[in-house]
């Protein structure tokens, strides 16, 4: 998965091959039942195009915002009809009018946390990243712990640091590191010391510990080994926490997202820290301006006996009279792990270095008979589930357990979502529309760069390149779609996003469209795929994901309008405005808006 920022400048042209379209759930006009007032607008936008949520942008329209909803989209030449004295308008000026973009899997907590901690996630190299932890420890010589994430597998041998890296900036004080991806931790010898591993300690049932030649371990530990620090490194405080929400709102709303769903909500136990309190506080302090979804955290270790706990977490919040800024309505199982650590769960074994086949094809961190009787007991319950599932076997298990609660129950509209959809068999790909699965695509990793290509692919079976993310075959298929970045895992910047996934490829990496060119968006369905797409996921799709007639004035503006530039120049189109229910909440200083009163 792509672990670095992508550049804004290109440095070579990428394919210009014609894309595919699709569809996505609730494609709707911009009329409804809506009683307009015709109260003069407190907001009017004109002068640009006006993306509704589906489709291709609507030309010489305006759109009108009275009490922090749209009131009107109408035909430019009828906006002195909507304006009064007070009137504030914003003169798109040829930019592209949108609606808020919505990511449906993302970890703000545990990213905003981290932006205040040792961010290692600017380091383009192993010097970097230890340059720049020991000037954190250099900084904060009161810290009796290093701790942070953010670093890239593929800057080490194999993937994996090792101890001695650490020990010669930081000898004395304990450091632990999480990767990018979330999914491993580097440690150093004190660290080590301090958890009592040794060669002796097993590893555990959901991860494995990297090892020397006499079984020490090595420093880099993945999955369910980070979790043996648990009991020593310092718990993340409540106010750091809620800075840490805070924070990663402010970074959300700069890139135009004004509602997601938190991946995961509700445990001590689960890899980010949990943000239920901060969130309840955010909202008390007034604090909290996006709405948004928390996915409770399935415990992998307990069985069905936790459901009887979501569910009542779930009522309590649906009871609170603030359930539309935070609810708690989905819940998170992560089937599997990832493909460069060799714990995505596949259908086919991975191959060792010499190109031999292993007897590894992941791990399954829910047993299959297990996810689906949750899964129907949950969807009987009216809960989403939201899995975490990269590999094809994970993929088949969570469509699976999706089918026998459809079988069991008949339909419903729980929306159920699979994310990450690394690997796809064919034959899986028309199933999420006979199930009625939605496919959350994190589309910024759908390209080549160094950590697939030398991490994953080449322990893959032959062959496994064309199944990478294959997004064409999902819309083919008739999948519906929703987006989002998993941030911190990368960036968060979903116009970045939405430029790969219409490419396939990013700037400056020669390398052909990852999985070929059928495996391309169009820039309509990408785009619709992180606004409608993903505001059908979150159940927002009522009054959020479209610009249309009563629904929240939750917009965004970009430049230049995406629409109008070659598909190889959108990584340089940039969120420049930012808006919350008719309230600009961002607006980036470089190129301002033009605004006047009438």
């Amino acid at each position: 998965m792509l672990q670095r920022a992508l550049p804004t400048t290109l440095s070579s042209a990428l394919s210009s091959a014609p894309p595919i379209s699709g569809t996505l759930p609730g494609e709707i006009g911009i009329t409804t039942e809506w009683e307009e007032t015709r109260m003069s607008a407190d907001v009017l936008f004109t002068g640009g195009p006006v993306f509704t949520g589906v489709g291709l942008p609507l030309e010489g329209m305006a759109v009108s915002v009275v009490d922090g909803r749209i009131s009107a989209v109408v035909p430019e030449a009828e906006t002195e009809t909507l304006a009064g004295p007070g009137t504030r308008r914003i003169d798109l000026n040829g930019a592209l009018l949108a609606p808020g973009f919505q990511d449906a899997h993302v970890h703000p907590v545990g990213g905003g946390v981290e932006l205040l901690q040792c961010n290692l996630t600017e380091a383009e190299n192993a010097e970097q990243a230890l340059a720049a932890i020991a000037a954190y420890a250099a900084a904060n010589p009161e810290e009796s712990w290093i701790v942070g994430a953010g670093w890239s597998m593929d800057h080490y041998p194999g993937g994996t640091p090792t101890r001695q890296l650490l020990d010669a900036i930081v000898p004395e004080r304990p450091v632990f590191l999480m990767n990018r991806d979330h999914h491993g931790a580097w440690a150093n010898t004190a660290a080590i010391r301090l958890a009592g591993l040794d060669a002796s300690t097993p590893d555990p049932e959901d991860g494995r510990i990297e090892r020397e030649a006499d079984g020490h371990p090595a420093g880099t530990f993945h999955e369910g080994a980070a979790e043996l620090f648990a009991e020593v490194k310092p718990e993340v405080s409540p106010d750091l926490v809620y800075r840490g929400l805070l924070r990663a709102q402010e970074e959300m709303l700069s890139l135009g997202i004004t509602g997601w769903q938190d991946a995961i909500v509700g445990s001590a136990n689960a890899p980010v820290p949990d943000g239920t309190a901060a969130y309840l506080r955010a909202i008390d302090e007034g604090t909290l301006k996006v709405h948004v979804i928390g996915a409770q955290w399935w415990e992998r270790g307990v069985g069905l006996e936790q459901i009887e706990g979501i569910l009542a977490r779930r009522d309590e919040r649906a009871s609170s009279g603030s359930a539309g800024r935070f609810e708690l309505g989905s819940v998170k199982m992560m089937v599997d792990g990832v493909a460069e650590n060799y714990t995505a769960a596949m259908l086919e074994p991975y191959r060792d270095a010499s190109g031999h086949d292993t007897c590894n094809h992941g791990i399954s961190f829910i047993a299959p008979e297990i996810m689906r009787e949750a899964v129907t007991r949950l969807d009987a319950a009216g809960m989403q589930v939201h899995f975490h599932a990269l590999g094809d076997r994970a993929v088949r298990d969570a469509l699976d357990a999706v089918g026998a609660a459809r079988a069991e129950n008949g339909p419903r509209d729980n929306r159920h979502h699979l994310a990450h959809l690394q690997v796809v068999a064919e034959a899986d790909a028309p199933r999420f529309a006979e199930v009625d699965a939605v496919a959350n695509l994190q589309a910024l990793w759908a390209t080549h760069e160094d950590q697939l290509d030398t991490l994953t692919l080449p322990f893959m079976q032959d062959g496994a390149e064309r199944r990478q993310y294959p997004f064409g075959d999902l819309v083919r298929g008739g999948a519906k779609l929703a987006a989002g970045s998993d941030w911190p895992v990368s960036s968060a910047d979903p116009l970045a996003a939405i430029a790969v996934a219409v490419n396939r490829a990013v700037p400056g990496y020669d390398a052909p469209p990852l999985g070929g060119e059928h495996q391309r968006l169009d820039l309509a369905t990408a785009l619709a795929a992180y606004t409608s797409g993903s505001a059908y996921v979150n159940h927002r799709d009522h009054d959020t994901g479209h610009v249309r007639e009563g629904y929240l004035a939750n917009l965004v503006i970009i430049e230049p309008n995406p629409f109008e530039v070659p598909s190889d120049e959108l990584f340089g189109t940039a969120v420049t405005s930012t808006w919350v229910e008719g309230e600009e909440v961002y607006r980036a200083g470089r190129v301002p808006p033009r605004t006047d009163s009438m």
